[in-house]
């Protein structure tokens, strides 16, 4: 588990994150969003002790990771995929870090050929595509067969087969009980691997919770309904939790009811219907609209909003 409280960044009179709270459960995988400049980066430096509070603090089971005796085995991390002396091999790279920690060589082989890096164990780093250092780094955070991930920006430069295969490898770590902390900037992505949110902007929290509560406060699911007889099924559908608006004649939006519930309702009253489609945001849609007031460069065309 990681625990954020309180946490302050300030270089001189520049504030980066300020009087920030979240907590990153185990079992699940956790998304950090935020736009460019919305402290995400300061945070994680903060988190393995590359950057220090100004005030607050941030731990993971409890403990500040440099408090830590041997981290790699606590914290798998990925900050920056090219972090790699480009004359070594993706092989000795990894068994120099395991070497640190005491951790049998033959691990170092076992990630390599989880990531999919076997057959280019012993080519020089230097000569890696984006994609292939992206693996190589999450090798790396593999390592110590931690538990827990923190990874920045782990999708830049997999093809579509690699980000699949990073998908499964996350939810499956997390499912056996482990703590992900994911950032990027792939909102159509996160929608499909992440169970919760952690959103800042400016330094300053702006969402936390599931996906679904975090889409949903800003706009709630709701219901698109067509039938010839719509005043007759909104007048049905009336509830204190309920709200119906009829667009057109035939057309009704109705938060506060399931698509089974108006279903059954309306078969009830003998009522035909000829559209019955949930509506929700996505989540990009509801980032957007989180944000909106948080981003440090706005376009003109944003700027006119």
């Amino acid at each position: 588990m990681i625990v954020a409280q309180h946490l302050t960044k300030r270089y001189g009179d520049r504030t980066a994150v300020e009087d920030l709270s979240f907590t990153v459960r185990p079992g699940v995988v956790t998304g950090f969003l935020g736009p460019n400049g919305a402290g995400k980066s300061t945070t994680l430096r903060m988190l393995v002790g590359l950057d220090h509070p100004t005030s607050g603090r941030i731990t993971v089971d409890g403990r500040r990771y440099t408090d830590l005796p041997d981290p790699m085995r606590h914290v798998g991390l990925l900050i920056d995929a090219k972090a790699v002396h480009r004359g070594r091999s993706a092989h000795d790279h990894l068994l120099a870090l395991a070497q640190t920690h005491n951790i049998p060589t033959a691990r170092v082989r076992e990630v390599l050929d989880l990531v999919g890096l076997g057959p280019v164990a012993h080519k020089r780093a230097g000569g890696f595509s984006l994609g292939m250092a992206q693996r190589l780094g999450i090798a790396a955070a593999l390592l110590g067969d931690p538990q827990v991930l923190v990874l920045d920006e782990p999708v830049n430069g997999l093809d579509p087969d690699g980000v699949l295969w990073l998908r499964r490898l996350l939810a499956g770590y997390a499912a056996r009980g482990r703590t992900v902390f994911l950032s990027s900037h792939l909102m159509s992505e996160l929608s499909l691997i992440a169970d919760d949110l952690v959103v800042i902007g400016q330094g300053r929290l702006l969402a936390e919770g599931t996906v679904s509560d975090v889409i949903s406060s800003v706009a709630p699911e709701s219901v698109r309904v067509v039938t010839p007889e719509a005043p007759a099924l909104a007048a049905a559908l009336q509830a204190a939790d309920t709200t119906v608006t009829l667009e057109d004649a035939e057309t009704l939006d109705v938060q506060g009811r399931s698509a089974r519930e108006i279903g059954q309702i309306a078969s009830a009253r003998r009522i035909p219907l000829y559209e019955l489609t949930p509506r929700r945001i996505t989540l990009e849609e509801a980032f957007m609209q989180i944000t909106r007031n948080a981003v440090e460069y706005a376009t003109p065309g944003e700027a006119l909003r």
